[in-house]
């Protein structure tokens, strides 16, 4: 594990980096790339899942997005079109999928907060099977390369650690405000693991030290990076209208740092 790096944001702010963007459901509705839903079965469970593909030429890294506690809304399916846009086959499973009233996901819940209330219900195991079943479907894509990827947020980003940490065959995890999960076994996965902290998040900041400890007794890297002055979930608070300076800043080199170590493990 190298040194915790905490950047400062603040030289970012003159100019500050707008990301202006269209509305989220625009930015769904105008993409050029191919969107589709697929059905991924776990046993009897379904897993629905959202996938975008690149317009590229050669085959493709995928990357698994895993979800806020908010489920698989509309700002989750856009980080997938931005992945895609940038060149990777992007897959976003909705982890409430059979959740919700009638058997349905995170669309058919008549509030958001009713989404989370049922998030914080899933057993950690039953999610760990429906990711190892969407990276398994993943490999079979025609259009994949056959490397696997993995990016979470907030309770999505927990996941993405408990995910790296017991699968063997990813090429990196990308885990952005995400807690260590308590039962963490650093002794499986083996990919390394990037993340993305708000520098005013003292209650996720407050797993790095052991994560980074337990990391490099197993001797994996962890390289964590701490943008000064954001906040939880600067990567989608980032983007909204009204976002404040240091989490528009952090949003922007959050997604340039993603982007980067993806390129290198393509």
């Amino acid at each position: 594990m190298r040194s915790l790096l905490v950047l400062s944001v603040a030289c970012l702010f003159a100019p500050v980096l707008a990301l202006a963007q269209p509305s989220i459901s625009a930015r769904l509705e105008k993409s050029p790339r191919h969107q589709e839903w697929v059905e991924v079965k776990r046993g009897e469970h379904v897993i629905h899942a959202f996938v975008v593909y690149p317009e590229v030429k050669e085959k493709a890294l995928t990357v698994i997005v895993i979800h806020e506690n908010k489920g698989l809304n509309d700002w989750a399916r856009t980080v997938a079109d931005r992945l895609a846009e940038n060149g990777y086959i992007a897959i976003a499973p909705d982890l409430l999928s059979g959740t919700a009233p009638g058997g349905g996901r995170t669309k058919d819940f008549a509030k958001t907060s009713d989404a989370t209330e049922a998030i914080g219900k899933l057993k950690p195991d039953d999610v760990l099977a429906d990711l190892n079943a969407i990276a398994d479907y993943a490999k079979t894509i025609p259009a994949a390369n056959g490397k696997l990827a993995v990016v979470g947020f907030c309770w999505g980003g927990g996941q993405a650690w408990r995910f790296a940490l017991a699968r063997a065959d990813l090429a990196l995890a990308n885990v952005c405000y995400g807690p260590l999960p308590n039962d963490a076994d650093f002794g499986k996965g083996t990919c390394p693991v990037y993340g993305y902290y708000g520098g005013n998040d003292a209650r996720v900041n407050a797993t790095i030290e052991k994560a980074a400890a337990g990391m490099k007794a197993a001797g994996k890297i962890f390289e964590p990076v701490i943008y000064d002055g954001a906040g939880h979930g600067f990567m989608r608070a980032g983007e909204e209208d009204g976002a404040t300076p240091a989490n528009q800043a952090a949003a922007e080199a959050g997604w340039k740092r993603l982007l980067e170590l993806l390129a290198k493990a393509k």
